[in-house]
């Protein structure tokens, strides 16, 4: 589980890193910023799932929202709910991901940065990406689970009786 939620934990900085960072040689302004989420939101509207105000709303809250989710995961703090919002998410990537390929677009995923196309590799990836969020959210609460249980059964068994 550690080394799940820490590659997810990763991935998701990295995620947002990619959306956020400025293009070619610009330097870090607000500028540039601005450029980047722009260039996002046109690979968000590719998917023609959102109206205008959707795909902005999502463009830009999206990177942070990732970066956040990162750290989160990192962090191992509340790990049940980061890994659960973590499956959430990238369920709902899959499913547009999918919809897309069946749908015969041919655009870029905007996964990681401009240029990456949905394909059939692209689909296998974040599959694997979304079997792993699951792995380690069912880890998280079978964890929290057993600590329960353990808690429980030995605040309600005699003293030395085992």
């Amino acid at each position: 589980m550690l080394i799940g939620r820490l590659a997810l934990g990763a991935l998701f900085v990295y995620a947002a890193y990619t959306k956020l960072k400025p293009l070619g040689a610009m330097p870090w302004s607000t500028s540039s910023l601005r450029i980047s989420l722009s260039m996002f939101a046109m690979e968000v509207d590719s998917y023609q799932l959102l109206p205008a105000w959707g795909v902005n709303l999502v463009a830009h809250l999206l990177p942070p929202f990732e970066l956040c989710l990162g750290l989160w995961l990192v962090s191992g703090i509340a790990l049940r709910f980061s890994s659960l919002v973590t499956s959430v998410l990238l369920a709902g990537f899959f499913a547009g991901l999918t919809r897309a390929y069946v749908l015969g677009q041919e655009i870029s995923c905007g996964c990681f940065g401009p240029g990456e196309q949905i394909g059939p590799k692209r689909l296998a990836l974040e599959g694997c990406f979304l079997a792993l969020a699951l792995a380690v959210t069912i880890g998280a609460f079978l964890v929290h689970h057993r600590k329960h249980a353990a808690q429980f059964t030995g605040a309600t068994s005699p003293a030395g009786a085992r």
